[in-house]
């Protein structure tokens, strides 16, 4: 097969950009990180002697899987000092490739994503190059360096571990995951003791993200009866302004608006029951999709819909988001 030089190189590259940010996305947890790796590659490709290139996209993958190697390295003791639980940004699924497998909607779901954090940086990069990318073994041996059966061996840990964590439990549909998130709104909102009894596992876990810039719960709340005072006493002390129905990591997801701040909320559900809540209040964290929101507020606001669709405007700083990232 002949190299690819025909087209200009950033027509080569724009093709792959979706699902390179989607790679760089799945193995940092971050957009702002993704984004950075993903532009660096771009840099390399436009000085690399592409004739010698015979598939870009191949060339272009290992490009960005190292440089995210090398800034999840380096990302883990930030991580560590952070204030507060450590949560992945959120993020848009329209920009982050295609998901036509159920491997690449898996491993860019949040749960797995923050189950991914307990992962070594050479695990998480043989899970993600296997399964989301059905990577040969020998060149994920050459990514992460050490030998194809080495590789084999992280992506089995790494698939043992995320199996112990997350179960062989059903998954729900979009629609029934839509209508529990729903369910849980009304019953924070309401009071409604036996509501959250009945939706939230008995070993259900909550997290908050404000990563000191906001207002937010310093460690995991663990347990049934913990998640439903922590979530009461949080609905009677904040009641919460506007709400809606939104999208983020492939699966539903609320908006929220709680004493004049934005938050994503997030469950974790199997079985009918729910997990995990993983709540985002980190404003760094919430750029994109607070950009998102504030323009679907608009467009229904100009179509009549009621002042709850309406968010409030805020407009991050990057240099705030790298230092919470």
């Amino acid at each position: 097969m002949a190299a690819v030089t025909a087209d200009a190189p950033e027509s080569v590259f724009e093709q792959y950009r979706p699902l390179l940010l989607g790679l760089g996305y799945r193995l940092l947890g971050s957009m702002w990180d993704a984004e950075d790796v993903v532009q660096e590659a771009y840099l390399r490709w436009t000085r690399t002697d592409r004739d010698q290139v015979r598939e870009p996209r191949a060339f272009l993958v290992t490009v960005v899987s190292r440089l995210a190697l090398d800034q999840l390295r380096s990302a883990r003791a930030t991580r560590e000092a952070y204030v507060g639980p450590w949560l992945p940004e959120p993020a848009d699924t329209g920009e982050l490739g295609p998901l036509d497998t159920a491997e690449l909607r898996d491993t860019l779901s949040y749960a797995t994503l923050y189950l991914m954090e307990q992962l070594t940086p050479p695990e998480r990069a043989a899970f993600v190059l296997r399964e989301a990318f059905e990577m040969p073994y020998d060149d994920i041996a050459a990514i992460v360096g050490g030998t194809a059966a080495n590789c084999r061996q992280l992506h089995h840990r790494a698939t043992t571990r995320l199996a112990a964590a997350r179960g062989d439990r059903f998954r729900p549909t979009g629609e029934d995951h839509a209508r529990l998130l729903t369910r849980f709104l009304d019953a924070a909102r309401g009071g409604d003791l036996d509501a959250l009894t009945g939706m939230l596992s008995e070993d259900v876990t909550a997290w908050n993200d404000g990563g000191g810039r906001a207002r937010a719960a310093l460690n995991p709340i663990a347990g049934r009866d913990r998640v439903i005072a922590f979530v009461l006493g949080l609905a009677r002390r904040f009641p919460i302004e506007t709400a809606r129905l939104t999208e983020s990591n492939g699966q539903p997801a609320l908006w929220l608006t709680v004493d004049g701040k934005d938050q994503l909320v997030l469950l974790d559900i199997e079985d009918g029951v729910i997990h995990g809540v993983f709540a985002v209040l980190n404003p760094d964290k919430l750029t994109r999709l607070a950009a998102r929101e504030r323009d679907r507020g608009k467009k229904h606001d100009g179509a009549g819909q009621p002042d709850r669709d309406q968010q409030p405007d805020r407009d991050q700083q990057r240099d705030h988001q790298r230092e919470s990232s």
